[in-house]
Parts: C-alpha cells; structure tokens; sequence
C-alpha cells in the first residue's frame, strides 16, 4: 500500500472520510453516563474542517452506539487482555513510519480518512470520472503501471464492495491482465484534474471475468455501442482500502475543446502516437528489438528460472511433471555417487 500523501494535509483536502469500526471497539465506562465505544488505538482526534467551495458539508457522524455490558467473568478466572488494536498498513510502512517518526501522523490518517468499503461520496466521485491509473504485478513481484480511459461510468460500482471496468482490444500485450491472472492483488488511482482536484486511491483483490457472465449477474451493467470500447473481458474488484489523495499536488487542467476526436479501435500508427520516442526505428537500425537484461527469475538455479521453472499455481499436471523431473534427476546423481549439499527443493 503507497499512501503517497501528507496525513496532515489530507485532512483538509475536498472530501473528509470517517470510519467506523465497530468490531474493534471496546466499551470504555463514561463518567457521565453508559458505557460507549472507545475508537482504536491508532485513530487520533482531528479538529472539522470545512468543505471547499462546490462541495457539501461532510455528512454528520453515525450517533455512536452503546454496547451491551461485557459479562462478568467467572469467580477466580483471570480473563485477560482484550484484544489489540490492529493497525492498517503494511508491516514494511510501519516500519518507516517508526524510522522517520511519522507513526502519530500514519495514525491520524488511518483514522480520519481511510475504509474499507466506498462510501456515497466516494461512489458518486468514481461515477463521473473517464479514467484512472492502474497498478499490478506479477508473481514475481514486478510491476506494472497502466493507463485506462473510457465515457464516465466505465469504472462501475456494483455495490460498496465492489467495482468492475471493461478491458478493451488495446494493443494486444494485455500486460495488466496478465499480472492478475498471476497475482490478483491490484491498487487503482483516480485523479480529477479539471473541477474537484482530489484524487482516490481503491486497493483491493481482482479476477477476470467474462463479459455475458458479469451481465448475466447485473442486467444493468452500461454496454457500449462504440466498437472499440467492446469489453473482451471484464475486471472485478473487491474492495480492500479506500482513502484520499490530497489536492496539495495536482494540478489544474482544462478538457480539450469540443469535438476534439477519440479514435477508439483504431490501428492507424499515426493517430496512435505513432513511432514517438523512435523505439520501431531503432528496432529497425539494428536488425530486431532490444535485447532486455535478464531478470533475477530468468537466471539459472533460481527458482522460476529456465534451470527451475516454477509452474503457474493452477495447473497441478505441470506440477506433477516438475517434481518428476526433479526427482529424476536426483535419482541419477545418487546413482552417479553424487553427495551434492541440500540447497533447497528447487535449487
């Protein structure tokens, strides 16, 4: 998870988020009155603040609830401490967090302005938005970072937990698609650059779902008349973490005057961009594409590499010839006298 904003700030960005957590409450006795939920341990107080120019007032908070008395426990049974809090975040941002004395302000932000679900505001922002940027990786770890655009709507939200986006014909790579077939974990940014100036992180688990199976599911789901925006497939998102990108850096842009053309589809090089930064006219100068660096999976001996290849997680005949092939091979160094070190299962 990158929360790549200043928690400070972002307390007075556009759209003020509240979370309420009911399963990691405790009840706290109020000297004035029944006992009431205490907030979690990483959630600090922050003053209002009010909405810019163009925005509602944030919605008031939920009235807090007032839990059923914990029971009395048994006479001469201790029974111990409560649960911890648990924070949100990654071991390794906690980590940071503690080396550059950050921790108070993590914590504020995780209070104040991150869910685990898209609330109104957050669903109606997404509904009038025409593109995001799209994170994934693969089973190694690699990333990769896209681009996707399409009429406003085209990220749909299903409900508070989830959100589907069509995956068009592109340029055939479908490099995205393929990181999720691999590794379902994705992080999704929306940015508008032209009235509210806010951004909108979405982190959660995707599969690839097939366009008549998803509308079979939800008839309403919107269907697109311009051919290159036929969805091949469809991406489905379960929500994970939602929270804010603060305005502090995004800058103020203008839409291109009216009637401006989108080529949807089109396989014209020109309109595409054509041979911008000069790569097909280097490929062509030396013979071929270049030659990319190994990478450490490609690598002889390492697990993944052409000396071990690892075999996609679903295929369990793969499997099963891979640790034929391994115990083969170590039934002719013992019948060799090979006393080899152990280095691993698929060293």
């Amino acid at each position: 998870m990158n929360h790549d904003v200043d928690a400070t700030e972002a307390v007075d960005a556009t759209m003020t988020l509240r979370t309420v957590r009911p399963a990691r409450t405790v009840p706290v006795p109020d000297r004035t009155g029944p006992a009431r939920p205490a907030r979690p341990a990483w959630a600090v107080d922050e003053p209002e603040d009010t909405a810019p120019a163009g925005f509602a007032p944030a919605p008031a908070p939920f009235p807090a609830t007032v839990p059923a008395p914990a029971p009395e426990p048994a006479p001469g049974l201790d029974p111990g401490p409560g649960p911890e809090p648990v924070r949100p975040g990654s071991d390794g941002e906690h980590a940071m967090q503690r080396r550059l004395g950050t921790t108070e302000r993590a914590d504020r932000f995780y209070g104040e302005q991150m869910l685990d679900h898209l609330n109104e505001r957050m669903r109606e922002f997404i509904g009038r938005q025409e593109m995001f940027f799209l994170a994934t990786a693969d089973r190694h770890g690699e990333c990769d970072n896209s681009f996707r655009a399409g009429p406003p709507g085209f990220l749909h939200v299903i409900d508070e937990r989830t959100l589907v986006y069509p995956e068009y014909r592109g340029n055939g790579v479908h490099a995205s698609l393929g990181n999720i077939q691999e590794n379902p974990h994705l992080g999704i940014l929306l940015v508008d650059f032209f009235q509210a100036r806010i951004g909108l992180h979405v982190n959660g688990r995707a599969e690839i779902v097939e366009d008549a199976e998803l509308r079979q599911a939800h008839p309403d789901l919107p269907s697109d008349s311009v051919p290159g925006r036929r969805a091949l497939v469809w991406v489905r998102v379960t929500v994970e973490e939602a929270y804010i990108h603060c305005a502090k850096h995004i800058p103020h842009l203008q839409r291109a005057p009216k009637g401006t053309p989108r080529d949807w589809g089109t396989d014209d090089q020109r309109r595409k961009g054509g041979d911008f930064f000069g790569t097909a006219q280097a490929a062509r100068r030396h013979g071929g594409p270049a030659v990319r660096p190994p990478r450490e999976h490609d690598r002889p001996g390492v697990p993944g590499g052409p000396a071990g290849h690892v075999p996609p997680s679903d295929d369990p005949a793969a499997w099963r010839a891979h640790a034929e092939q391994l115990l083969d091979k170590a039934r002719r160094r013992r019948a060799e006298g090979e006393r080899t070190p152990f280095r691993g299962w698929f060293g």
